[in-house]
């Protein structure tokens, strides 16, 4: 079933979602060549992958933009990993070629927008699953990452190599996010699953 978030976005166009999507409509006309080659990510520190991923963007400040924004989980380690920075928009998510999808304590909700604002998404590898994931294929819609995020570091080295063939992973990302996680696909998706619901009840 949609998140809760995309569904909100659907249904109510309102709040911070929907500020959310209209920013990444706008960022995703931002040309791919004005994007920085780096890849960007902004989180709370919600799983042990997301610290982990703060050390491989310190020891690589050229392939990373990444920072904590609030500390929850491991307030054992604010000193270690932070300070905290503030929250910034996925309008600016997409000044850069490259956005990081990782886990929090489930599914991260941003995989959508990510998809949808013209950048090549890194997808961690997870157990967790959003109701449109099936019609996904790595390294057509995004470039698949090692759950422990050992690859991270050679996968952004590869897209810098291969711009053209990263571009073309963003927008058919984009195309993906355009046919099938508008509003309207995600309210009848809604409406084919209560209907199968019912009719197994009957």
């Amino acid at each position: 079933m949609p998140t809760y978030d995309l569904t909100e976005s659907a249904l109510e166009n309102m709040g911070r979602v929907t500020l959310d999507t209209l920013s990444v409509q706008s960022g995703a006309e931002l040309a791919w060549n004005k994007r920085k080659p780096q890849a960007v990510w902004r989180g709370r520190d919600s799983r042990a992958e997301r610290l982990k991923l703060i050390d491989i963007a310190r020891a690589n400040p050229d392939l990373f933009n990444a920072s904590l924004t609030n500390f929850f989980f491991f307030r054992d380690k604010e000193a270690q990993y932070g300070p905290k920075q503030p929250h910034i928009s996925f309008f600016k998510f997409f000044d850069y070629k490259y956005q990081i999808n990782i886990d929090g304590t489930v599914a991260a909700y941003r995989m959508p927008y990510l998809l949808a604002g013209g950048g090549m998404v890194l997808k961690q590898d997870s157990p967790y699953y959003e109701h449109f994931y099936g019609f996904l294929t790595p390294w057509e819609h995004f470039i698949p990452v090692k759950r422990d995020l050992s690859d991270l570091v050679d996968r952004v080295k590869w897209a810098r190599e291969n711009d053209e063939k990263a571009q073309l992973i963003a927008k058919n990302a984009l195309n993906f996010a355009n046919k099938h996680l508008l509003p309207q696909h995600v309210i009848c998706y809604h409406a084919v699953l209560f209907w199968v619901g019912m009719e197994q009840n009957d």
